[in-house]
């Protein structure tokens, strides 16, 4: 493939977007739908004992009302199981019995109009008894390489770090949505679908309901967001395809935003404790770590993909001969949770990298200097970690040392103490990544037509990050051919072939080593003689994980009055492989740099001792807007992966898993001449401010 130097194009889907074309599910073209509501248990952890819907049955409009009982014959979700599952929760489509968590749907209102659902709903009336439900251990793995005791005793220093992820609720600009349109003819469905897996869904239904697929059509069209949240299938939108077979009528739900605030996945909320063992130079000797992750009342597919990230990944970059880490996804009477953009590498991050940093501290070494002396050289790669992880390729030194450079860091550093020595309160914090992409398979269909044009057609989607851009760029570069030549199609079961969809970085380095191959085949049958129109069609799969990483440094200062805190610099170094559209890696960049800015400085679910939740609205739930994301100073560099043909790694999660780390740092170096060793996100003013006084205390 011949890289394109060629002026950066513009995002094909953005016209529809700005003029209003965009299809998202609440736009599909349905005749009439019947509109859905749900009655949500406002208790968890309870025993339902009525449900009363008499008059919310004889109410205007309403076509039926349905409790656990009318669904309790369907099937379950599938669990992708990358850890033991102890106990498999159930899959309620409508919860009857004990109620786990404050939020699930108990009743269902199916009415002619939205206003008429709602207006059902709220005279059904629900009662149950409290019953006692302990968390539990439902999943978990261990890895374990030489003798950690040993390693233990022998070392020069030990440090210690706990870090609580704040739970997240992940907000796409679409919340969730399903529309159906019943298909009488052949007692089908065409779905549209807010989802980031649109062949994942079909297959799901498929199996939950018991019919042949082809009855079942998948349209992920527009999707307005979705960081992992949409990866999954939910059981309300079980039910609102349920209820289309049952009406034969179309059929739609759309989730308010406070739906999502109450029962759509939240992320994060893993709490993960470690031990680094490290000699009188420096180096470090062993790690032990402990990872605890909260599930909920019911598990998506991916659920369990937090929980082995945030171990497996352990101990990221660095040589240490010597692991003893577990990691357990424990049951909760919470709401549930699940894959959020990182899923489980920030978790892994921030806990070696404030290890790290307390190692750098206990032997009075710069924070750069004992990373670059416990860094995987180059000449290692690849290299197995000890818990089976295959690092493909990279310079981490080579990375690290290009962000110093990048940064000034020597000036940085005299300035800092400069203004400390003048009373201010000022840090510096360095975090290093890693970031793991996506393993397995993709599809592509590649086309050339008789005009002149391209068709390509991919197995993976969208969720608003300009797939179908980087698609064509890539056709474009591998058959010489422009790109406003080329078009692509994603996110229909019926156009596309059969695939995964976008999630955990792999949209390009699988995704678009699938178009390249199948590019590369049609072309070789065109060289050959055949006649157009010729199609290839391929199933590529990755030879493992590419393995992105990067650091991040970031000056942070605390106003000694307020507690607030001010990011003033921000720099990251990211190697992402071979780039294909340096515009859409710098937007991965930024995009995920917010959300890790917000988690860092003022993201958090809360639940009170009942399990309520408090922050059930962007009034209560604070997330970060333009303006309060700081200016990010973007540097790359490029080592190609041996492990798909593009030579890409992952890039769009980098942000989430480096920049917390390094904010963390940073706010525990600013507080540390007052004796601050520790904090928690997220790192509000009340936070800091505490911290101080906490300080002043001691």
């Amino acid at each position: 493939m011949t890289r394109d130097p060629a002026s950066p194009q513009r995002r094909r889907e953005d016209r529809a977007h700005l003029t209003g074309q965009g299809v998202y599910a609440a736009d599909a073209p349905l005749d009439r739908p019947l509109q859905i509501a749900f009655v949500r248990s406002q208790e968890a952890g309870i025993r339902l004992t009525e449900i009363d819907a008499k008059n919310a049955a004889a109410s205007p409009g309403v076509r039926g009302i349905y409790t656990a009982n009318d669904v309790a014959h369907l099937g379950k979700l599938s669990i992708n199981p990358v850890i033991p599952l102890y106990e498999v929760p159930d899959y309620p489509i409508l919860a009857g019995g004990f109620i786990s968590a404050a939020g699930q749907p108990i009743a269902a209102v199916v009415a002619e109009s939205m206003a008429e659902a709602m207006d059902a709903a709220e005279q059904v009336f629900a009662d149950g008894t409290p019953e006692a439900t302990p968390p539990r251990n439902i999943a978990g793995q261990e890895w374990q390489v030489g003798d950690a005791d040993a390693a233990f005793a022998a070392a020069a220093h030990v440090v210690e770090a706990e870090v609580t992820h704040p739970r997240l609720a992940p907000s796409p600009m679409e919340p969730r949505g399903i529309s159906i349109r019943y298909e009488a003819a052949t007692d089908a469905v065409t779905i549209w679908h807010s989802t980031q897996t649109p062949h994942r869904t079909r297959s799901e239904l498929a199996n939950i309901f018991g019919i042949a697929t082809e009855r079942i059509r998948v349209i992920a069209q527009h999707v307005g967001g979705a960081f992992g949240m949409k990866a999954s299938l939910y059981p309300e939108e079980v039910f609102a395809v349920w209820a289309a077979f049952r009406h034969r009528r179309d059929t739609q739900w759309i989730a308010t935003r406070s739906d999502d605030f109450v029962s759509a996945l939240h992320g994060r909320g893993i709490t993960s404790r470690g031990a680094l063992a490290v000699d009188a130079e420096g180096r470090f000797l062993a790690l032990k770590a402990d990872v605890s992750a909260p599930l909920g009342p019911w598990l998506p597919n991916s659920a369990l993909v937090p929980a082995w990230n945030a171990g497996r990944i352990l101990p990221s970059g660095y040589d240490v001969p010597v692991v003893k880490i577990s990691t357990r996804g424990v049951s909760t009477v919470l709401g549930p949770t699940g894959i959020y953009r990182g899923a489980g590498r920030p978790e892994a991050n921030c806990l070696m990298e404030r290890l790290v940093d307390k190692a750098a501290r206990a032997l009075g070494m710069d924070p750069f200097d004992i990373r670059k002396k416990n860094l995987l050289p180059a000449a290692a790669m690849p290299h197995r970690t000890p818990t089976g992880a295959m690092l493909d390729s990279g310079d981490y030194a080579e990375g690290l040392a290009r962000l110093k450079e990048a940064t000034a860091y020597q000036d940085l550093c005299a300035s800092r103490d400069l203004r400390r020595a003048a009373g201010e309160l000022v840090g510096l914090g360095v975090a290093f990544y890693l970031e793991p992409s996506g393993e397995g398979w993709e599809t592509a269909r590649v086309t050339l037509r008789e005009d002149g044009r391209v068709l390509v057609a991919s197995g993976s989607s969208s969720q608003g990050h300009a797939r179908e851009m980087a698609y064509a760029k890539i056709a474009s570069m591998a058959m010489g051919v422009a790109p406003q030549r080329i078009d692509v199609e994603l996110g229909d079961t019926a156009t596309a072939p059969t695939g995964i969809g976008a999630l955990a970085s792999r949209s390009t380095a699988i995704g678009g080593s699938a178009v390249l191959q199948a590019c590369q085949q049609a072309m070789a049958l065109k060289d050959k003689g055949a006649k157009l129109p010729v199609t290839a069609e391929v199933r590529y799969e990755n030879d493992g994980q590419a393995w992105g990483y990067g650091a991040y440094l970031v000056m942070l200062s605390v106003c000694k009055d307020t507690g607030a805190g001010t990011i003033e610099q921000v720099t990251c170094l990211d190697d992402t492989g071979t780039i294909i559209d340096a515009e859409l890696v710098n937007g991965q960049i930024l995009g995920g740099f917010a959300q890790g800015f917000g988690e860092a400085m003022m993201e958090q679910v809360v639940h009170d001792a009942d399990g309520q939740l408090l922050t059930g609205s962007f009034m209560d739930y604070a997330i970060p807007r333009a303006a309060d994301v700081p200016w990010l100073d973007i540097n790359t560099m490029e080592t190609p992966s041996p492990m798909n043909l593009l030579g890409a790694k992952g890039v769009g999660e980098a942000g989430t898993i480096g920049a917390p780390a390094a904010i963390l740092n940073a706010a525990i170096d600013a507080l540390s001449p007052l004796g601050v060793t520790d904090l928690q996100m997220p790192l509000t003013p009340y936070r800091l401010w505490q911290a101080m006084k906490d300080a002043e205390q001691l």
